[in-house]
């Protein structure tokens, strides 16, 4: 197979242009991404995805961030609305990892109907008295044991539906208390605290796909994590993570280095894949420009993730629905 480009991208609008058709078949990104902009109808997103894959030469995967709650790109009438992820654990309380299998398998189903075959799920940051409100009540609790279970029960409904889990944020964002999409968390925990925020990727490092934290963590480099050669050691040699390793949203403000200066630092520091998510076409030029091909390493890892899809399960949605309105 040939190297994909170290990219996903999403795009402008429902459709696709003649001027982002050219440029993906030309830059053979990974994968693609969408958001509410790129969603109207279900036939419409079926439409977009095939779109999307016949610009390249791979069956391509296409994410979302579907966590229910607060982040969900699809809502009612084409996706069940769903509590967040915290009210969802505190509600179901022993019965947590159920509910979010069932919630990961609901959801892997509504996708997988739409195309859509990843997951930017489970999360598996640890929540914390000040963890910022734009993260808090996505996290699945306090305790690392338990977001650990409630993250793979999160991880297998998904699978199990046919569609890839991606879990974030490595090495973990629980402690950050400014919002990374406008500010740089920067966290000063000693190394023996952060133990804690680390276990609950460690458990789950067997996913084919993670997602990094745009955020600095001062007890082991003064860069942020998407960018720093220490901090991507750590996810691959403490943290053991020998899956595809994906940036979050190269175009947060939380990096304030020039687009391709910041791209081309993330794949230097040992990151598989750049992501860049807001559909400006001349921004994505530059963002493949600077990151090129992918290297043999995150070329059999992205592989290995696209082998790691399934055949959907056969499951009766609806007597699944039943039971987690029953936690």
């Amino acid at each position: 197979m040939s190297p994909f480009g170290a990219t996903i991208f999403g795009c402008e609008g429902l459709r696709l242009s003649a001027g982002e058709r050219a440029f993906f078949r030309n830059a053979r990104p990974f994968g693609f991404i969408l958001f509410a902009r790129n969603i109207e109808t279900a036939d419409q997103v079926r439409a977009l995805c095939a779109e999307l894959r016949s610009c390249v030469d791979h069956h391509a995967p296409i994410l979302i961030d579907q966590e229910g709650g607060r982040v969900q790109r699809f809502r009612a009438p084409l996706a069940t609305e769903f509590v967040p992820p915290l009210e969802e654990v505190e509600r179901a309380g022993a019965n947590a990892s159920r509910a979010m299998y069932l919630r990961g398998r609901i959801i892997a189903h509504e996708l997988h109907g739409m195309g859509v075959d990843a997951n930017c799920a489970p999360m598996l940051d640890v929540a914390r008295d000040g963890t910022h409100p734009f993260l808090k009540n996505r996290c699945y609790g306090t305790d690392p044991e338990e977001i650990s279970s409630i993250g793979r029960a999160m991880a297998d409904g998904l699978s199990d539906g046919g569609v890839l889990p991606v879990m974030k944020h490595m090495p973990g964002h629980g402690r950050a208390v400014v919002d990374s999409h406008f500010d740089l968390p920067t966290v000063t925990a000693a190394e023996a605290e952060l133990a804690a925020d680390f276990a609950p990727f460690k458990a789950l490092n067997d996913l084919p796909m993670g997602m990094t934290a745009h955020l600095v963590y001062t007890a082991f480099d003064n860069r942020p994590a998407t960018t720093s050669p220490k901090m991507m050691q750590l996810i691959r040699e403490h943290i053991g993570f020998d899956g595809l390793v994906m940036t979050d949203d190269i175009s947060m403000k939380a990096l304030t280095a020039p687009l391709a200066e910041k791209s081309a630092a993330s794949i230097a520091a040992g990151c598989d894949v750049v992501l860049h998510c807001n559909g400006d076409l001349a921004e994505m030029r530059e963002v493949a420009q600077a990151c090129g091909l992918m290297t043999v390493a995150a070329q059999a890892r992205a592989e290995a993730a696209l082998a790691a899809r399934k055949t959907p399960d056969t499951v009766d949605i609806e007597a699944l629905t039943a039971e987690l309105k029953t936690f």
